[in-house]
């Protein structure tokens, strides 16, 4: 299935998630699992019936560093 965006929406079951460790209990958070040249990410609270968003470890890495304010070359 593709996203609006052209991003693949994937099933992973199984997998090594982690969540950031600013995050807890009470907060609405996302997973993550780095799966070879993609990395899944999904919702924390609805684990079992969440859809998994699946990006390229580039667009990961363009993500990470628009967040962290760093200048991109476009």
């Amino acid at each position: 299935m593709i996203d609006m965006t052209g991003s693949q929406l994937v099933t992973a079951t199984g997998a090594s998630w982690f969540k950031s460790s600013y995050s807890t209990s009470s907060v609405a958070c996302v997973e993550v699992r780095f799966a070879g040249d993609a990395v899944l990410v999904r919702d924390s609270k609805n684990r079992a019936h969440s859809p998994t968003l699946a990006v390229t470890t580039t667009e990961w890495t363009a993500f990470l560093d628009e967040l962290a304010g760093v200048p991109t070359q476009r």
